[in-house]
């Protein structure tokens, strides 16, 4: 059976600098052994970042993160040299493979909302890989071959449904 759970039902972090997290799985200082996971997917956090706010550089190794931007403007940056401004509408994938680190910051003016997926892959290790999906349609499929899943896009206007694929 799934549960949907609402965004204020969820665990809220953030630093008190600019940045509001809410966390739909156990995470950080939030544990709760009944919500660790779905499948491949451990991590799935709504962030709120004021301008010029976020996450300095830090380390990611073992993990598919995949951010859709809901509003704003997210600049990316890697240590593979990678640096892109990441725009509502957008996919971005960062496989961190054996190690890559990353920072995410506000690049605009106004509020930035994302959502920001974590998975974890079929076989630890590998070269770090970034791509971005400019303009994904509603509807699409963006598959995460190396989790083993598959992103299904979806804008529903509030109480609209949608079907949930079986797998």
């Amino acid at each position: 059976m799934m549960r949907v759970q609402r965004s204020g039902e969820r665990f809220t972090g953030g630093d008190g600098a600019g940045v509001v997290t809410r966390h739909a799985f156990s995470f950080g200082r939030f544990y709760d052994p009944d919500n660790v996971r779905f499948g491949p997917l451990v991590a799935c956090n709504e962030e709120q970042l004021a301008p010029g706010a976020g996450f300095d550089p830090h380390p990611h190794r073992d993990v598919e993160l995949v951010t859709w931007v809901v509003e704003g403007e997210l600049l990316h940056e890697d240590s593979a040299g990678h640096r892109t401004v990441v725009r509502p509408g957008d996919l971005q994938r960062l496989s961190a493979g054996c190690g890559v680190r990353h920072a995410e910051r506000n690049a605009g003016s106004g509020p930035l909302r994302f959502v920001q997926m974590w998975l974890t892959p079929y076989e630890a290790g590998g070269e770090p890989a970034y791509e971005v999906l400019r303009g994904v349609a509603d509807g699409a499929a963006c598959p995460l071959p190396a989790a083993g899943g598959v992103l299904h896009v979806r804008r529903l206007a509030g109480g609209r449904r949608a079907a949930v694929p079986d797998a």
